[in-house]
């Protein structure tokens, strides 16, 4: 199969966009990529360093502060339509894949356009704006929650997952002896994403002493901004302080409460991996979408959350002293992640791939 992929901006664009990419070259090990991203975004990166053909174009999102930033982004978009089509018309795919950011939004025109098959895949509960858009120039479109179905036409959409999900399962769990962590405790993993959450861990700061003399052991990942901050203070023995872990669905595996934002990928995880956690949706993000991702979990009983907002006192360590040493409580929110469960959503939507290229 020859695929063009384009995916941009962040993480949880991009790593859907790779384990699409890893269950193709699983099936069919001679497929061909050429990954479309933007010229300064972490795909730049990312994408070279996993071997896979990467082209750039020059795209910027609508500044809505700094309204004279707009008539460049305009002329980028009408520069990228035409860059497009050329790299697409070269390359000569089977299908043009979209996995988010505004990136994608000149790929897919281009390819519809060209008369070539076209596929996006939504990440969160309720769709960005490049995604509902693009929605008339696709032949199928894959939904990570059954609740984004009625966005899109009905026709040509379907309940995939994310496909994040599937790589998570699959993954080796770390020990937690190779933390420096007992074996035998229960254990509480609190982490704000790859980069932290400066408000956030500035609370986590003034928490660190209430940990002191608890049962279960703590594990605070930080983001590398915000690390220093911790180690200047003094940490209780049964608090362990990271600034990043490379994998961190190895960990996940091992955790008995986590406690995270509720971006659409780290919810896959925990979904897949059935992990009781309570959520602090992210308050900075578009159409204040983690709070609508995380409702996904909530009204289904199989997560808890606690707005950034309401973060006072010592509300978060009552929430985990109620839950830890609830058996019953952290059993049934296992089960009822359990519902929500696509298992295989990878496999899923490579199938989906090989229906619309027939």
């Amino acid at each position: 199969m020859r695929v063009v992929v384009s995916a941009g901006g962040t993480g949880g664009h991009i790593y859907p966009a790779l384990a699409i990419i890893d269950k193709i070259k699983e099936k069919e090990p001679d497929s061909e990529f050429l990954y479309i991203g933007t010229h300064n975004r972490m795909e730049k990166d990312i994408i070279p360093n996993r071997g896979i053909p990467f082209k750039s174009i020059e795209m910027y999102g609508f500044n809505k502060k700094k309204v004279f930033k707009n008539f460049k982004t305009v002329a980028c978009i009408f520069k990228s339509f035409k860059a497009c089509k050329q790299m697409i018309k070269e390359f000569n795919p089977d299908v043009v894949i979209g996995v988010g950011g505004y990136v994608t939004v000149p790929v897919i025109i281009s390819a519809k356009r060209l008369g070539y098959k076209t596929f996006i895949h939504e990440q969160n509960s309720i769709p960005g704006k490049a995604n509902r858009y693009l929605s008339k120039y696709c032949d199928a479109i894959g939904v990570s929650f059954a609740s984004s179905i009625k966005y899109f036409p009905k026709e040509k959409t379907f309940l995939s997952g994310n496909p994040c999900s599937e790589n998570a399962v699959n993954v080796k769990a770390v020990t937690k002896t190779e933390l420096g962590l007992s074996a035998t405790k229960k254990l509480v993993l609190i982490t704000m994403g790859s980069l932290g959450s400066a408000s956030v861990n500035r609370y986590l700061i003034e928490l660190l002493n209430k940990f002191k003399n608890k049962k279960y052991e703590v594990l605070i990942i930080t983001g590398k901004s915000s690390y220093d901050q911790f180690i200047k203070n003094e940490i209780p023995s049964n608090v362990k302080v990271l600034p990043f872990y490379e994998g961190l669905t190895k960990i996940m595996k091992r955790t008995d409460l986590m406690i995270s934002r509720a971006g659409a990928s780290t919810l896959s995880e925990i979904i897949a991996l059935e992990v009781p956690t309570i959520l602090i949706p992210s308050p900075f993000v578009a159409n204040n979408h983690q709070y609508i991702n995380a409702l996904d979990l909530i009204n289904k009983k199989a997560a808890l959350m606690i707005e950034e907002k309401n973060l006072k006192g010592d509300i978060l360590i009552r929430e985990i002293d109620k839950i830890i040493d609830d058996d019953k409580q952290l059993r049934e929110m296992k089960d009822n992640l359990r519902t929500l469960k696509v298992e295989n959503s990878a496999l899923i939507i490579y199938d989906k791939l090989r229906e619309i290229t027939k």
